[in-house]
Parts: C-alpha cells; structure tokens; sequence
C-alpha cells in the first residue's frame, strides 16, 4: 500500500484539542465563578465525548504512524520526533475522555499529561537544537505551547477536583456560607444584676447563633490559575495554528 502522509491532519486534530479543551476550561472556570458545581459537572460530563473520539483517532494514527518505519525521506525526522509525543498526546486525552465519562478523579490525568508535557518540551528542544525538521523554530513553538499546556493542566485538574468534593461551597476560604455571630447579652435593670447573663437572640432562645449569607467569592489565585491554564491552551492553537499554515503549502504541493 503506498504511504500516506497524515502529517497536516493530525496537526488539524492538535489544533482542535487546543480549541475544545479551552473551551471547556472557561466554561469550568465561569461555572465556579458563580459556585455553579451542577455547571462545573456539565460542562466536563459533555466535554467527554468529543475529546475520546478526537483522542481515539491520535491515539490510532500514531500507533499507526511508529509502525511505519522508515518515513519517506523528506519526513524521516517526524518517525520519532512528532510521533512519539503525538502518541503521549493521544493517550492523554484518552485518559482524559474516561475520567470525564465516568465522573473520575481528573487530577491523574493531569497528572498523566503533566509528564507528557515535560517529555514533549524535551522532544521539541532536542529536535531544534539537532535541526531534525525543516521548520525547527515554528516545531520548537508547537512542542513547547502544549508541553506547557500539559504541565499545567495538572493543577487546573487539582482545583477541579477539589471543588466538586465540596458541593456545599466549601471548597476554598473565601466562599458562599455563613457567618456566626452573637447577640451581646445586657443588663437592663438592677433588680436582675445578680442573674447569670444568657446571650438572646431576637427569638429569645439563649445561645442561638446569628446567621448571615456571605456572597460567594472565588480566590483570585485560582481564577489565575485556570486563566492561565485557558491562555495555555490558547497559545498552544495559535501554534498548532501556525505550525499548520506553515507545513501545509508543502504538504498540499507534493505530498508523498
């Protein structure tokens, strides 16, 4: 069978992972914002199926492409330099869709793409250094927005986590509750002096505490923490983008 070069498309698919993911984060995000969990629940629950199915084709397009051994020659750089961290790249989302589908700790995906990312930052540093492909710049982009990315998801997974185990809005210290206070007990005439001091409450029960709604705030560190992660995202489709608009003239012209 004659090869097929599915460079440009599994650049596509990076492209749309960056895309979707982002997404999904400022949908997480904007839900916490409003201490929405039910939204927060949504938002990753919906988000399962279109990652799987995008990280099922990455996954069986790598395993494809690390069997094809040697590339042609223009593209015999790519067997190992874009390969194996694309197939990172699929096992991550992978692992990703079925903590999502099944409602699963997310942080051991993060955890999972936290490494990936570090061995995709080496993958692209090695390979501009070594000048392994004829685009060695717009490849040290590429490898290093999603490493990037992947490293930082780990604490946005964290975070996640740790909000949806604290339905009750618990979750951080500036957060919707209540407020204890109470009634401060006086002494209104002399003949009751010598009687023990009960706090009141406008009830009149001894002892009862005072409730008062404090409106929910969201940490300013976390919301930079998952924007950050969100702008990750982002530079890492501008690259993916630019990577692609680079490559495929080339791929288009004379494809093997």
């Amino acid at each position: 069978m004659a090869f097929i070069d599915i460079l440009a498309f599994e650049q596509v698919l990076l492209l749309i992972t960056a895309v979707l993911v982002g997404y999904v984060g400022v949908v997480v995000w904007w839900a916490m914002r409003h201490d929405n969990a039910a939204g927060v629940k949504s938002a990753l629950k919906g988000a399962a199926i279109p990652i799987g199915f995008v990280g099922g084709v990455a996954t069986s397009l790598a395993l494809w492409a690390e069997m094809v051994w040697p590339y042609p020659v223009p593209l015999a750089s790519y067997n190992i330099l874009f390969n194996d961290v694309y197939l990172l790249f699929g096992l991550t989302l992978v692992t990703l869709a079925v903590s999502l589908a099944v409602s699963a700790k997310l942080q051991y995906a993060g955890l999972f793409a936290l490494v990936a990312g570090g061995v995709t930052i080496a993958y692209g540093w090695n390979g501009y250094v070594l000048g392994m492909t004829k685009e060695p710049f717009e490849t040290l982009l590429l490898f290093g927005a999603f490493g990037l990315a992947g490293i930082l998801s780990f604490p946005a997974t964290v975070i996640t986590d740790h909000y949806l185990a604290h339905p009750d809005g618990t979750a951080f210290a500036f957060r919707a509750g209540t407020a204890l206070a109470r009634r401060r007990p006086s002494i209104q005439a002399s003949s009751r002096a010598a009687q023990p001091i009960v706090p009141m409450s406008p009830s009149g029960t001894p002892d009862e505490e005072l409730s008062v709604h404090l409106p929910f705030r969201l940490p300013i560190y976390i919301s930079i923490t998952l924007i950050v992660f969100v702008v990750s995202m982002a530079l890492a489709g501008i690259a993916a983008l630019y990577f692609l608009n680079t490559t495929l003239p080339a791929h288009l012209a004379s494809a093997p």
